[in-house]
């Protein structure tokens, strides 16, 4: 039996989920939920995800929602330790990949994400772009940034020099960043930002779930 995954592939938090199946290869099987129908928000759905968002998860009668909790899920149960999350018992690494996973969820993840709200979202369901929050988030994800660029100028990646979720966490979201003309993460101008992005970037499987 597959993972099955109730979200959308216009969702970033159910690529997000996504690309950790693809990096496993672990078979999953996408339920899809349509907004435009407020399928997210029908009792069906809101039974096991409250808040009315995507993706939830559903391992054979397992259920679990927030992308981010699923992405460990996945990884811990199905081969990703020492590929994706160290194992637990190096107390050490186990910190360092908490420490740059929670990086990404409050330093990272708040700014690009409201940039997609901001530019892509609000205007694709009808409403109109804020400029000064934009100028504002923008101005913050660049202080960010700086300090993701020292942290890089030590190590490979945010953890260590091996790839981890917290690496993948940013993709959905760093690539939306493009899609807006913010050049942030391929320009340059943060030099061990833009190697790590390219480096992440090009893994095959988020090409795969990009092109899906």
């Amino acid at each position: 039996m597959v993972l099955k995954i109730h979200g959308n592939k216009m969702s970033t938090c159910t690529n997000r989920v996504r690309t950790v199946c693809e990096e496993l290869g672990v078979p999953y099987e996408i339920v899809p939920i349509d907004f435009s129908k407020g399928e997210h928000k029908a009792p069906e759905f809101t039974a096991t995800q409250p808040f009315g968002q995507v993706p939830y998860l559903d391992d054979e009668g397992f259920k679990l929602f927030e992308s981010r909790a699923m992405a460990r899920y996945i990884a811990l149960k199905y081969g990703g330790v020492g590929k994706l999350i160290p194992d637990p018992k190096d107390v050490q690494k186990t910190a360092l990949f908490e420490q740059a996973a929670s990086i990404e969820l409050c330093n990272f993840d708040p700014y690009a994400s409201g940039l997609a709200r901001e530019n892509i979202f609000k205007p694709m369901f009808g409403g109109k772009t804020d400029s000064a929050v934009v100028e504002e988030l923008k101005t913050t994800l660049e202080g960010k940034l700086a300090a993701y660029d020292i942290i890089l100028g030590k190590t490979k990646y945010l953890a260590g020099d091996e790839f981890t979720l917290a690496d993948l966490f940013h993709l959905p979201y760093g690539a939306l960043l493009e899609k807006q003309g913010i050049d942030y993460l391929v320009s340059g101008r943060w030099p061990n930002v833009t190697r790590w992005w390219k480096d992440i970037a090009s893994r095959e499987s988020w090409k795969k779930v990009t092109s899906a």
